[in-house]
């Protein structure tokens, strides 16, 4: 479900494998994926009620790549519709309030499966399930080469649900405890290696961990190029980003609505353009610090950026190893609990070097 790049990108990397179906709202998207890749398509709307749970009968499996706002009840339909699915919608709501509805239906439900969450958090599980973690910080971004004034931004994926990560307050924990941190805050420069310096702030991308994961302390920033925080925070602070309507000449509008529409034109990522995601992730316990770096560079060749490149290959990593996996248990299933089983972590991990992804480890001694 979902034709966007991302859900594009899965249903390429699915389709010599698997019997796929794209569904989706929008026939145009529809039909120049079917035209492009001859892959099968249909127009579906997730809220009829007799023609989505018919479509998804004839499926084994799904992935639920459809926008936030939509995510939680597509992902309740296809649950309650009995099918094994993975998800990357990335919904505001609680995945685990569908948890006794998933092992009801005898379903097993991944969420959350794409760079962070969904990487970010396979890689934590697995160092959480072979060592006493004090310490779990994750760095993550996708950005274009090309550095264009005022944002030096590009989107990979709805600009809706990246201006979400502008506003959601975010979840962090600090010496045990859930603290609450403004979005855009704590702002810092880090250097990465063949990047240059790029700019961290605070964003809610813990989700699931802060639940599941007994780490002392655990957060998740997001990365973009010097500046592009300062003038995000100043969208918000002039309402910009408000989902409160206002009025307008006698019409009501709701700001982001607009802003998004507005920004989509600006930050919109064509297939020419080149573009990087890169995510660092720190794991210490009380003897040592490891270090992930991972990067991808997308392929210009193919129209597939890195931001839907890594997130599109976690999932279909995941969706692999659940068709061939038959001791998944049922439920809503957090990625880092996934590869608490380190069959699930190494078949993920080969997978996405097999697509030609950057990932190097470095360990040290900490003094």
């Amino acid at each position: 479900m979902g034709c966007g790049r991302i859900g594009t990108t899965i249903a390429r990397d699915l389709y010599p494998e698997f019997d796929v179906l794209v569904a989706d709202v929008n026939p145009d998207s529809l039909k120049m994926l079917n035209k492009k890749y001859n892959i099968p398509v249909e127009v579906c709307d997730v809220n009829d009620v007799h023609a989505f749970p018919k479509l998804l009968s004839n499926f084994d499996l799904a992935v639920c790549a459809v926008p936030g706002f939509m995510g939680f009840q597509t992902l309740k339909k296809i649950i309650e519709a009995g099918i094994d699915v993975v998800d990357i919608s990335f919904f505001n709501e609680n995945p685990f309030e569908l948890d006794e509805l998933a092992k009801e239906k005898g379903v097993t439900a991944i969420i959350d499966c794409g760079v962070a969450p969904g990487l970010s958090n396979i890689i934590l599980g697995h160092h959480a399930s072979i060592s006493t973690l004090d310490s779990f910080v994750c760095y993550v971004g996708g950005l274009p080469v090309e550095r264009e004034l005022p944002f030096e931004y590009k989107a990979p994926f709805s600009p809706i649900d990246v201006i979400a990560e502008y506003t959601r307050p975010a979840r962090i924990i600090e010496n045990g405890q859930q603290v609450i941190r403004e979005a855009l805050s704590e702002r810092e420069i880090l250097n990465f290696d063949g990047f240059g310096e790029l700019e961290a702030f605070n964003t809610d991308g813990l989700r699931s961990i802060v639940h599941t994961m007994n780490v002392p302390n655990m957060k998740e920033k997001t990365l973009r190029y010097p500046g592009h925080a300062y003038i995000m925070e100043g969208f918000r602070a002039a309402g910009f980003f408000s989902e409160q309507e206002v009025e307008v000449k006698g019409k009501k509008v709701r700001p982001i609505d607009l802003t998004s529409t507005l920004l989509f034109e600006c930050w919109n990522l064509t297939p020419d353009d080149k573009e990087f995601t890169v995510m660092r992730i720190e794991l210490t316990d009380a003897r040592s610090t490891v270090r992930y770096t991972i990067t991808d560079r997308g392929d210009l060749e193919n129209e597939m950026s890195s931001m839907a490149r890594l997130t599109g290959f976690t999932c279909t990593a995941a969706l692999r190893f659940m068709a061939k996996s038959n001791e998944l248990p049922k439920g809503i299933l957090a990625p880092e609990l996934l590869s608490s089983s380190p069959e699930a972590f190494e078949y993920v991990i080969k997978y996405l070097k097999k697509k030609g992804v950057s990932i190097e480890v470095q360990s040290h001694l900490n003094e």
